[in-house]
Parts: structure tokens; sequence; C-alpha cells
């Protein structure tokens, strides 16, 4: 339970607070299970407080120290954490629900199955941290940086995460269906039976300069948009890239060099100008697939698929 003392000096404003909190910094503020619904905690001062199972609904906390704060399994939905300070905070299980968390610093921050639907994490850093299932469906996450970060299971159905940081980032078995990550830095990724069903990965970056390649083995990549993507050596064993329900898999343009593509599933998949030298397309299924200028210079063949395939000089497969 809270302690009454703190609650009662929290209560005469966040000033009084963090005169209190300045002279007794050894002190572990104690406001579990608190109700502190739309307060004003503008600049509040919660580091290493224990908040867990607190509400904080529509709580505005901008600019906020929440440091090493336990906030297990709290209320914040619709609160106000644009530029506030969470480092290696505990959120595990916390309501975060359409919460404006803009250019929060959420470095090691553990968020494992927090509700972070709607919520607006653009330019938020998310370094390090753990959202294993989390709930991201229809969030923003536009440039935010997840370098590291544990996705495991986590729902992004329905995100955006244009240009955002997913470098290093475990992503296996996500939800990214439907997902927007346009010009995404994926490379070092990995993306082992994930659902990245009609995600649009145009321009993105699934390889560094010192060659992280993107892992896709068992990725179900249905209906994605892979247009320019670039995908040098990256490993695309076994992947589903089949025509999805509203469109086929495009990866006109994409860089292909060296990748593995074995036993990948290619029907009527749009390869239109790509660049496959070197790519290993053992056993794929290019049923139908169109290679209308592609470079297959040095590309192992063997066994694929090529079935009423568009080859790159113009002329369909048999």
């Amino acid at each position: 339970m809270a302690d009454e003392g703190h609650l009662a000096l929290l209560k005469q404003g966040v000033t009084t607070w963090n005169e209190w909190w300045q002279n007794h910094p050894r002190n572990k503020p104690n406001l579990e299970g608190v109700n502190l619904k739309e307060t004003n905690l503008r600049e509040v001062n919660f580091y290493r407080a224990d908040l867990r199972e607190a509400t904080f609904s529509r709580v505005d906390f901008s600019m906020a120290n929440l440091e090493g704060a336990n906030l297990g399994i709290a209320i914040l939905e619709g609160a106000t954490l644009y530029t506030a300070v969470l480092y290696k905070a505990n959120l595990r299980e916390a309501n975060l629900y359409r919460a404006d968390l803009r250019e929060a610093d959420l470095s090691q921050v553990d968020l494992s199955m927090a509700n972070l639907r709607e919520a607006n994490l653009c330019t938020a850093v998310l370094e390090g941290a753990t959202l294993y299932t989390a709930i991201l469906y229809k969030a923003n996450l536009w440039e935010a940086s997840l370098y590291k970060a544990d996705l495991r299971e986590a729902d992004f159905n329905m995100a955006n995460l244009r240009e955002a940081n997913l470098s290093l980032t475990n992503l296996s078995m996500a939800n990214l269906c439907m997902a927007n990550l346009v010009g995404a830095t994926l490379y070092g990724s990995n993306l082992s039976r994930a659902n990245l069903r009609l995600a649009n990965l145009c321009m993105s970056n699934l390889i560094d300069a010192n060659l992280h390649q993107a892992n896709l083995v068992n990725t179900t990549l249905i209906g994605a948009n892979l247009y320019k993507a670039s995908l040098v050596r990256a490993n695309l064993r076994e992947a589903d890239l089949r025509e999805g329900t509203l469109s086929m898999t495009n990866l006109s343009e994409a860089s292909l060099i060296n990748a593995n593509l074995s036993r990948a599933n290619l029907r009527e998949a749009n390869l239109s100008q790509a660049n496959l030298s070197l790519a290993d397309l053992e056993g794929a299924n290019l049923h139908r697939a169109n290679l209308k200028g592609a470079n297959l210079r040095g590309t192992n063949l063997h066994g694929v698929c090529l079935k009423e395939a568009i080859m790159p000089d113009g002329t369909v497969h048999e």
C-alpha cells in the first residue's frame, strides 16, 4: 500500500514533492495503488518510485523523471509522457492505451505484455527495451529507435514504423501484418516466423556495412511490398512470398545479391529489375513470377519452378 505521508506530499504539488525528494534522495517513494487520475505531474521526480497498480489515466508526465520506477500493471490510459525519462523503468503489463510517449526515453524499459494500442511513440528511444508479447496495434513509432530491443511475439498489426531503427532487434514470431516499415532499418534483426503479410517494406534496409543481414527464415511475406528494399545476403530460406489478398509480393528493383531464397515460395512475386546475382534460389517456387530485367548472374536456379514465369528477356517460361 502507498505511504500516506508520501501521498500527502505529492498532493501539495510537484514543486513541494521535488524539493522533498531532493532533500531525501535515499528515500524510496511508495505510491503503490494510488489513483491520480487527470493529475498534472509535469517534471515530477519519481526516480525509483514504487507506482505498481497505480492509476494515472490522462495524467501529464511531460518531462518527468521515472527512471527505475516500478509501474507494473499501472493504468496510464491517455497519459502524456512527452519527453519523459523512463530509463530502466518497470512497465510490465502496464496499460498505456493511447498514451503520448513522443520523444520519451524508454531505454531498457520492461514493457512485457504492456498495452500500447494506438500509443504515440514517435521518435521515442526504446533501445534495449523488452516488449515481449506487448500490444502495439496501430501504434505510431515513426523514427523511433528500437535498437537491440526484444520484440518477440509483439503485436505491431497496422503500426507505423516508418524510418524506425529496428537493427539487431528480436522480432521472431512478431505480428507485423499491414505494418508501415517504409525506409526502416532492419539489419541484423531476427524476423524468423514473423508475420509480415501485406507489410510495406519499401526502401527498407536489411543489411549494414558490416554485412549484418536480417534473418527471415520461415517468415510470412505474403503480399508484402519490398520495392527497392536492400536484402543483400538476407536469409529468406523457406520464406512465404506468395500472392497476397490485395496484391502480389513486390520485390521490384530489390537488391537480393547473395541472398538465401532456397525453397522460398515466390509464386507470382514481382522481381522485375531485381538484382539476384549470386543468390541461392535452389528449390524455390517462381511459378508465374515476374523476372523481367532481373539480374540472374551466378544465381543458383537448381530445382527452381519457373513454370509460366516471365524471364529476364521478357519471354514466358513454359
